[in-house]
């Protein structure tokens, strides 16, 4: 079980389909969670993506617990020999106690295996705030930064990771479902010291 948090807009959705491909490349069989049922929107916009990677997805309405969307979705993996459950939240400011306490419960409830928080790496210090901030009220197992092949030197990263004491494993480099990397340290480090 994997739950990916961060907060709107930082391409958490995408991200996730990034790893259901990436997922299925490598033999594993995935089934993906719409517990985002705040956003208007989000529960089609996952589908979309997941249509587009051949994957399932288990969901209710809107309004409903997402929570109860997680169960389900672990449930239906169990009962069908599913490898990787893929938990979707509604991306949410930190500063919402309300939403923050609806992510302790689905955390409570699929007592995943991967909490990781995706960031956007043109955000700088917005980021490490939330980073910091969830690592504290939910806690973070992994990162993973977006967007890093719009930001050339991706000095957020090297921050997030310090900040949250955990590793970054993939990084977003394009649009595409292919464009997920894992995180490279030495070529990170080598960019951020090149001065040209």
């Amino acid at each position: 079980m994997i739950v990916f948090l961060g907060v709107n807009g930082t391409g958490k959705t995408t991200t996730m389909a990034k790893i259901a491909h990436y997922l299925k490349k490598h033999d594993f069989s995935t089934v993906a969670a719409a517990a985002d049922t705040f956003r208007a929107g989000a529960i089609e916009q996952l589908s979309y993506h997941m249509v587009n990677v051949d994957i399932k997805v288990i969901k209710h309405e809107y309004k409903s617990d997402p929570a109860s969307v997680a169960y389900d979705a672990i449930e239906h993996a169990k009962a069908k020999g599913i490898n990787v459950v893929l938990i979707d939240t509604a991306g949410r400011q930190v500063s919402d106690k309300n939403l923050m306490k609806e992510l302790e419960k689905i955390v409570r409830v699929s007592e995943p295996d991967l909490i990781i928080f995706v960031g956007d790496s043109l955000a700088g210090n917005d980021a490490l705030f939330q980073a910091k901030e969830f690592k504290k009220n939910i806690g973070i197992d992994a990162n993973i930064l977006t967007k890093l092949d719009a930001d050339s030197k991706g000095g957020a990263a090297l921050s997030i990771s310090f900040e949250t004491k955990k590793p970054i494993i993939f990084v977003g480099v394009g649009q595409e479902y292919k464009d997920l990397e894992p995180f490279d340290r030495d070529l990170f480090v080598s960019n951020i010291l090149d001065t040209n």
